[in-house]
């Protein structure tokens, strides 16, 4: 492919400079404000993040016409999990808090892996049904990889984590051990299940 059909051009124009495609793309990137990508994180953790926690509440507690505790219980122990009304609270428990954790901005990369791990687990529940809604997993598989997008970008400027120290300067590492760990857990989960 030739430089002028990839969108560039062998002659010159006014002002160019070797290094003109370089700086051109600094002062893009300079005039991008970082409240706008503070703001674009914040709408997706308030939206994902409200969204599981709203979740956990269904199965805790059976707010917003959820099945409740006895209900989420006997369908662990239907699809195979043991202790169907434990694993119903630490499921519970894990979209509450870690949506919680992600709508806030808080441990955000905990809070991330906390819905990656019982994301896993709901797509290997739902495998048989393929990709697409109404029985496959795509919205599982959605919120998954949103909340591994945020572990590992982390939270963004308008976020609680801002002002922790330890996390206020979030690092890739901090994201990919976290996601690491929330799959490592639920292969382990996975493996219980019979």
């Amino acid at each position: 492919m030739s430089q002028q059909h990839a969108g560039y051009s062998n002659s010159p124009t006014v002002g160019d400079s070797p290094t003109s495609d370089s700086s051109q793309l600094a002062v893009a990137e300079r005039a991008a404000p970082p409240h706008a990508y503070g703001a674009g994180l914040l709408l997706l953790r308030l939206t994902l993040g409200l969204t599981m926690a709203a979740h956990g509440t269904q199965k805790l507690f059976g707010w917003f016409s959820g099945p409740g505790l006895d209900s989420t219980g006997k369908f662990f122990t239907s699809v195979g999990y043991p202790s169907g009304k434990t694993m119903a609270v630490v499921d519970g428990l894990s979209e509450l808090l870690g949506g919680f954790g992600l709508a806030l901005g808080l441990l955000t990369p905990l809070a991330g892996a906390a819905v990656v791990g019982v994301m896993i687990n709901a797509m290997a529940v739902k495998w048989s049904g393929g990709f697409f809604v109404p029985t496959g997993m795509e919205y599982e598989v959605t919120l998954a990889a949103g909340a591994a997008a945020l572990a590992l970008t982390g939270p963004g400027r308008l976020a609680v984590d801002r002002y922790l120290p330890g996390v206020r300067a979030h690092r890739a590492g901090y994201g990919i051990a976290s996601v690491t760990f929330a799959v490592l857990v639920a292969v382990v989960v996975l493996l219980a299940r019979h």
